[in-house]
C-alpha cells in the first residue's frame, strides 16, 4: 500500500522543512499535513485521517506522549502507522512510545527515505 497522506507533528520549523523535503523527494504525490504540537495535531485528526503520523516527543503545549494518550482515548480508529521521530536517545522514551499498539516505529532525527520505506512496508502488514 502506498502512503497517500502523512501528518507531521513537530514544533521545530527546520525539522518540519526536512520532513517535507524528504517526503517530497521520496514521493511527491504524498499529501503532507503539518502540526506544531500535539493539540494542533488532534484538531487536524478530527477533520482528516492520514495514513501515517510522524510524531516528535519534545514539544510545547502538548508533547508527544500527551498526544499519544489523548489519541488513544479520543479515536477508536488509529492511523495504520504512527512513527516517533525524535532527537531523544533515551531508551525509556523508546520503550514508553512502543507500549502504544499503534506506534509502529521509533526513528532518530532527521527523517530519511529509509524511514518512509519502512512506514510504507508497515502499511502492508
Amino acid at each position: 500500500m502506498n502512503i497517500q497522506s502523512i501528518l507531521v507533528v513537530d514544533d521545530d520549523e527546520n525539522d518540519q522543512f526536512i520532513c517535507e523535503y524528504t517526503i517530497r523527494k521520496y514521493d511527491p504525490s504524498i499529501r503532507i499535513l503539518k502540526a506544531f504540537d500535539g493539540s494542533e495535531a488532534l484538531d487536524i485528526l478530527h477533520r482528516e485521517t492520514p495514513d501515517a503520523i510522524i510524531l516528535d516527543i519534545n514539544m510545547p503545549v502538548m508533547n508527544g506522549f500527551e498526544f499519544l494518550d489523548r489519541y488513544a482515548e479520543e479515536f477508536e480508529v488509529h492511523a495504520p502507522v504512527v512513527a516517533m521521530l525524535t532527537s531523544s536517545h533515551l531508551g525509556k522514551d523508546r520503550e514508553r512510545a512502543m507500549q502504544y499498539s499503534f506506534v509502529k516505529s521509533y526513528f532518530e532525527k532527521p527523517l530519511q527515505a529509509d524511514h518512509l520505506r519502512i512506514m510504507a512496508e508497515l502499511l502492508d502488514e
